[in-house]
């Protein structure tokens, strides 16, 4: 199985917890918080924050624009981030914080991805779950669904999760897989998406073009 990779380590910046505004990393009384780095996401779309070599001290995923995180304490909605921050960069400061004022505890690693779900053996549902099942949320699915077999996606793990929140797929014409949008990949104003599939080029946009008869109108 191949993955997008994100682990990208940097200086993570910290929430101040009263302002809401932004930090750089450094002691706080005698605990200084740890710079963290954001994981490659699992079939579900959730990236891991890692410290050290492999100590996982959350999870952190995007829903409607609001990015969640996961640790041992539970599910905390962070909402939104500050505009031009990242999510995976709020999340990854929130959690470093929590993990240096002793609130949530590491997980390894191993253990993490050991616990991961595994791709599902056949189609998927129809809706990711937490997609309310009513007509509309139906048929934005099924068109989502044919659009993906045009052009060549096959959903993992789960359903349709709404245009603009992360969907996992497995390209057909190469062996990557990882988190997308459905806004991005169905194209605008009846015009195909981008021939560039994904990060790495896929198999060229020339090949795509050939391949996709989409493109060949």
């Amino acid at each position: 199985m191949t993955t997008q990779l994100l682990e990208r380590p940097a200086t993570v910046t910290v929430p101040e917890t009263e302002t809401g505004g932004l930090i750089l990393p450094a002691t706080e009384g005698t605990t200084t918080v740890p710079t963290s780095r954001v994981g490659a996401p699992d079939i579900q779309c959730r990236y891991p924050v890692i410290i050290g070599e492999d100590q996982v001290i959350g999870r952190t995923y995007r829903w409607h624009r609001d990015w969640f995180v996961l640790t041992t304490a539970g599910e905390r909605n962070l909402r939104r981030p500050p505009k031009g921050t990242p999510g995976t960069e709020m999340a990854a400061a929130h959690l470093a914080q929590q993990y240096a004022a002793g609130r949530i505890g590491a997980v390894p690693l191993d253990q993490v991805r050991a616990e991961a779900p595994q791709p599902l053996c056949g189609p998927v549902p129809l809706l990711h779950p937490r997609m309310p099942v009513t007509d509309r949320n139906i048929k934005s699915a099924l068109i989502a669904f044919a659009g993906l077999a045009v052009h060549h996606w096959r959903a993992v793990h789960t359903g349709f999760p709404g245009s603009d929140n992360h969907w996992y797929l497995s390209c057909e014409l190469c062996p990557w897989e990882g988190p997308k949008f459905w806004s991005h990949l169905r194209g605008r104003n009846g015009a195909p998406p981008s021939a560039h599939r994904h990060e790495g080029g896929c198999i060229g946009k020339d090949k795509v073009r050939e391949l996709i008869t989409a493109y060949q109108r």
